[in-house]
């Protein structure tokens, strides 16, 4: 199965914060649409950074409260890695699970065209199972 087929299925939404937004609004966007990671954006189609629920706890513990009015750009991973929607899903599942990403944004002629999650895989993979599965026992029962 390829990226892709992930980003039609769930769609291609992705949100998005500037640098200069401060921790406290990244929060609320991060409850209001309960969802695990922002992409760091000055115009909503280049990456500047990813922003994730793991990344500010674990300023908040060095900062305390002082980091809600931080910048974004304070926290973010600067360094994304990215994939496009032609690659294929076992090999993002490869690297989600060693280089321990939850999070990865999708390109496509550099720009930013999807976001998907460790929980968007695991799903696909289940399905692709569960589709191998109902052909085999089908082939079976022939």
């Amino acid at each position: 199965m390829l990226i892709g087929t992930i980003l039609r299925a769930k769609g291609s939404d992705v949100t998005t914060v500037t640098p200069e937004a401060t921790v406290r609004e990244l929060l609320d966007k991060l409850a209001s649409r309960n969802i695990g990671a922002v992409v760091v954006s000055s115009d909503g189609v280049t990456i500047r950074g990813i922003v994730s629920e793991r990344d500010v706890v674990r300023r908040l513990c060095d900062r305390g409260a002082a980091l809600l009015d931080a910048p974004v750009s304070e926290i973010m991973t600067t360094e994304v890695h990215t994939v496009e929607p032609g690659e294929n899903v076992d090999s993002l599942r490869q690297t989600m699970t060693t280089q321990r990403f939850r999070h990865m944004p999708v390109v496509e002629d550099g720009r930013l065209v999807g976001i998907v999650s460790i929980g968007d895989v695991v799903k696909s993979t289940i399905e692709e199972l569960e589709t191998e599965k109902a052909s085999l026992v089908d082939y079976l029962h022939r």
